[in-house]
This record gives structure tokens, sequence and C-alpha cells, in this order.
């Protein structure tokens, strides 16, 4: 999403490096084409005014530290600044012990049902107990819908019927509680196309009743302006307690994402990754500052592997074979898409070309060659004649080419293990696990 902000930022603060002093003027062009990079990725006009007003203030007059050069610091008060603009501290929704109702809000197509489904997943993960609660009557689909996600993540649903009145609604929840103790309520509110009094009269209503304890602004990322007086009126008149962003996995320039938390005041609590289930994370605003300005994101990278449960193989360097780089590509893929994943390396990610893509079919073609060896050519490539190869390309559809560049890649993998064996350190893996 943030790819042509992204290099634009990239550029122009890396016309800075090597200059031993930068004037006033060079500053403000740089203010203005950060501003122009800003406004060009949908940013609204006043956050980006005022977002490079502080810079500017900031930058004006101040001391050139021997351990930095002038570039390097514009370029720690510009991520200092967006990470500021995006929240500064990760925040999340407040947690009792018990007796928590989280209210979901927004226009219709921005995902509030998914993210419903998604946050059950996320909780119950977490040893929550949540229930679903069906409370979009507008949309004949919408219950559906969040009964069969409810069905995906193994937690019970409670469905409002057809001009059921708010207080038989939470009539109706405390009943259900009593019978089944849940520790948190997710509620999947009506939306509408557009902003209209009857919604928000309803939402206002059934929110009284309800009394959440959260309430959530559903926002779609690639809504761009149209999102931020959407925000803002949300916000007046039903009150948030925070947003969840939805879809910035997507190909939008991401203005609403940066501007959201600055219109409303109110902390991005959730971001939505991907379609699936497992794709809502923890928004954090010092990683995504460190993505937009190229600086990598380590630290999203690691819990990926985590969560992936990456584990070393057991063998010995001499002993790895094509099986154990198989096994070893499946795990990783657990992780995401690999062009992400790659983006995500402090320093390679400022180093790849513009528009950078991985086809997410290579691993597919790497898979189908290596299923169609034999055993003892998997344990063994050595053997791999010209003969063989042949016969594998015809039967994975790749072409000579493609083995000869895995085998490659193999032996290289093989000899790196074998230097790091060697290594007077202790052999350790991801996380330093021995």
């Amino acid at each position: 999403m943030f790819e042509n902000l992204s290099r634009r930022l990239q550029q122009t603060l890396d016309g800075l490096r090597g200059r031993g002093r930068i004037g006033e003027a060079d500053l403000k062009k740089v203010m203005r084409e950060i501003r122009m990079s800003l406004l060009e990725a949908d940013v609204n006009f006043e956050v980006a005014k005022a977002f490079t007003k502080r810079v500017q203030e900031k930058a004006l007059g101040q001391k050139v530290y021997e351990s930095l050069t002038p570039a390097e610091q514009i370029y720690t008060i510009v991520y200092d600044e967006l990470r500021e603009l995006l929240g500064s501290e990760p925040k999340q929704p407040e947690l009792k012990h018990e007796g928590n109702v989280w209210f979901l809000v927004g226009l219709q197509g921005t995902g509030k049902t998914t993210a419903a489904g998604k946050l059950a997943r996320l909780y119950k993960s977490k040893g929550r107990r949540p229930l679903l609660v069906a409370a979009d009557t507008q949309r004949p689909a919408a219950r559906d819908q969040l009964r069969i996600l409810a069905e995906q993540v193994g937690v019970p649903v409670l469905e409002v019927q057809n001009g059921e009145k708010p207080a038989e609604t939470a009539r109706r929840l405390r009943e259900h509680l009593a019978r089944d103790y849940r520790d948190l309520v997710i509620v999947d509110t009506a939306g509408r196309l557009q902003i209209d009094e009857a919604l928000m009269d309803e939402l206002a209503e059934l929110k009284g009743v309800l009394e959440p304890t959260e309430t959530l602004l559903v926002v779609d990322a690639m809504m761009g302006q149209e999102a931020l007086g959407v925000s803002r009126t949300f916000d007046e008149r039903i009150g948030v307690s925070g947003l969840v962003l939805t879809k910035l996995d997507g190909d939008a320039r991401g203005g609403a994402a940066l501007s959201a938390r600055y219109v409303t005041g109110k902390p991005i609590y959730f971001g939505g990754t991907s379609e699936k289930l497992d794709g809502l994370e923890p928004f954090y605003p010092d990683r995504l500052a460190q993505r937009i300005l190229g600086m990598g994101d380590i630290q999203t990278l690691m819990e990926r592997a985590q969560a992936a449960e990456l584990e070393e193989p057991d063998k010995a360097p001499h002993e790895f074979d094509l099986n154990d780089l198989l096994a070893q590509m499946k795990q990783i893929q657990k992780m995401g898409s690999m062009t992400e994943l790659i983006k995500m390396i402090p320093g390679l990610s400022r180093a790849l070309p513009q528009n950078f893509q991985l086809d997410p079919k290579a691993t597919k073609h790497l898979e189908a060659i290596i299923q169609s060896m034999t055993p003892a050519e998997r344990r063994n490539p050595r053997i791999l004649n010209a003969s063989r190869r042949r016969r594998i390309a015809k039967g994975s559809g790749t072409s000579v080419q493609e083995i000869n560049r895995l085998i490659k890649t193999f032996e290289e993998t093989k000899g790196m293990m074998k230097t790091l064996a060697k290594s007077p350190r202790k052999r350790r893996g991801f996380f330093g696990r021995r």
C-alpha cells in the first residue's frame, strides 16, 4: 500500500546524503517535496501541512552532531514525526477480567463483519471466551457471514432478529451470557453505503443499552479522503475509543491510514493484513514508520517466524538434503508473502528496485521439481546427470535450467550451513534457542 510514498520519501531524503551542511532554503525545498509525497499518497492536506511544519521546526538550527550527518538527522526527525503521526506508542483495547463488550461501527463494505471474526479468533487464541453478536440486520448476508466465521473460529454467535428493539437485544444477550459464560462480546453492527441520520440513531440507541467498554471504528484503508470525514462523524455522533484499519495489504495510496489517527485523535488498535482469519495484527506505529522509510521491520518478521514455529533442521550440515530444503520452504511459506518478508529485512528493503515482486509461482516450481525426484536423488543430488535432469524437468513441467538453479542454490545453502557450524559460537536457532 505504501510503496509509492515510501519510494518518494526515500528518494527525497537520500538526496541529502553526502551534504556537509543543509541550509534553510535546502530544508524548505525538502519539506515541499515531502508534503507533495504525502498529498500524492492521499494524506489529508491539513495532516501533511502540520507534519512538514513540525519536521522543519525541529530541523532548523539544530546542531549537527559529530556522529550524525545532516541527512541522518533529518531522517531521524522524519521517522520520529511519522511515528508520532501514527500514534507514537502501540495501544490495545481495554480488556478487563470479564464484562468486555466491543462495539464495531463503520460504513458498509469496510470489513466490519470479517474484523469481528478475526478479533474473535485472535482473542480466543489468547485464552478468552468470545461471543459474536450479529446485529447487522441491514445487509441480508451479514448474519450468514458472521455465522460462518463463528463456525470457523469455533465460537458461538447471537443473531439479532429483524425489527428487534435494542432493549430486547440487551435482554437476550444477558440471558445468553447467564447460560454460557463469555468474557468478551464482539458486536457487529449495521452499516450504510454513506452516513445518514437513521444509521446514527440506530447505533446510538443500541450502544446506549449495551454500554460497550470499547467502540471500535472500522476504517477501510483504501477509501482515501472519504474515510476521514466518516471517521470524524462517527466519533462526534457515536463516540469512538479506537480504530481498526482494514485492507492494509491493498494497493491504494495509504493516505487514510496515515491520517485517521490524526483526524480522530484515537489510537489505531489493529491493522488487517489479509482476508484470512489470521490476517489481523496489533498496530505498531514505529514498525510501520520504519517500513515506510525503508528501514525494514525485523520485529514483525521474528514474530511471524515464531508464530509459524520455524525450526532448525536436526541434521548436521553434511546430512542436509533436498527433503530438508523442501520442509524449510514450506515452513517459511507460513509466514506470508516472500516479497513482503524480504522487504521487512533492514537495509535490503531500501536496496530493492521499484515495484519489486517475487513470482509466487517460483516456490511452487521448486516444490514440483523436488517432488519429481526419486528418494535417492533427493538424498544425494550429485547423482543428477543430464538424463535424470531432463526426466525431472518433464515430470515437473519446468526446465533443465530451473533444476540447475535449484541445485546451485541448494549447494550454496549447504555450504553456508557448514560455515556456520564451524563458528566458535554454539549453533542457535532463529530466536537464540539451542
